[in-house]
């Protein structure tokens, strides 16, 4: 299969009602998904947190650098996705485009490992306030934990060439395309040299590419914090969302119509295959 068809299995097993709550079923079907597909590349690991009674699964998979000797301790690239979704959608764009990619992610960089380490992390309750990853970034910041960048793939698969179909918090409709046509990467200051490496890279494969960094965690443009990078802006690690930008390009945004019909199964694909390139640059 080419990497189109393999997003696409992925997309066709995430893709449907997983709330934690609301529809527990769907919810561990996933969960037991992602798991089965990491177990192929290593070890997985359960970092566990409680919600009032509940008990919330972050999965972990680490994979190890190039080389032995090249391992002098340098820190790992964390990659991320939220693998819940809201009550009432599918969550096709949000977020199975997102946990599809890192699948993808995991296989292509298990088979040829890149210069640092990788940590690959399916995110829980992502929807009700960042929670999993808030409870993670805590975590590694008490463990003192390095990180060289923190990436969250956050809806990746909603594409609209029309001109008008792209929003933006203003004033930033001044500077960016108003068509919906391009992968967003949006960092806190440490990243900015790489969002320009990396929208230079991901633009090669041929996907357009913008980028924009924000300072003070990005608390001015609030839009920018809705994902899983924004508590590790808060515990001060290097952190990028990579994002079709959601509700200011996606109709079908928290809605029963996100569903894999809506997406651009193309873009998807060069989103993926142009992260895979630029990471490996790093």
């Amino acid at each position: 299969m080419d990497l189109k068809e393999l997003l696409q299995v992925h997309l066709l097993e995430i893709t449907r009602e997983r709330d934690p709550y609301m529809a527990t079923a769907g919810h561990f079907f996933v969960q037991e998904y992602i798991r089965q597909q990491l177990t192929q590349w290593g070890s997985v690991d359960f970092h566990t947190f409680q919600v009032g009674s509940k008990t919330c699964k972050n999965l972990i998979l680490n994979l190890p650098s190039q080389s032995v000797q090249n391992k002098a301790n340098l820190p790992p690239v964390l990659i991320g996705a939220h693998y819940d979704a809201v009550p009432g959608t599918p969550g096709a764009d949000d977020n199975a485009t997102g946990v599809a990619v890192l699948l993808e992610l995991a296989r292509k960089f298990a088979a040829e490992p890149t210069r640092y380490p990788l940590r690959l992390v399916a995110f829980d309750m992502e929807e009700y306030g960042l929670l999993g990853s808030t409870e993670y970034a805590a975590l590694l910041r008490q463990q003192q934990q390095p990180l060289r960048l923190m990436m969250s793939l956050e809806m990746l698969g909603y594409r609209d060439a029309n001109p008008g179909s792209q929003s933006y918090p203003s004033p930033l409709e001044r500077f960016y395309p108003n068509q919906g046509d391009f992968i967003a990467l949006i960092g806190n200051l440490r990243t900015i040299p790489d969002l320009i490496g990396m929208s230079r890279r991901i633009r090669k494969t041929g996907i357009s590419s913008q980028w924009l960094p924000v300072p003070n965690r990005g608390l001015i443009v609030p839009q920018t914090r809705q994902s899983d990078h924004a508590p590790f802006w808060d515990v001060g690690y290097p952190a990028i969302m990579v994002t079709d930008t959601a509700f200011m390009r996606n109709p079908h945004y928290h809605k029963a119509s996100d569903r894999i019909a809506t997406l651009d199964l193309d873009f998807l694909t060069g989103v993926c295959a142009g992260l895979e390139f630029a990471i490996r640059r790093l």
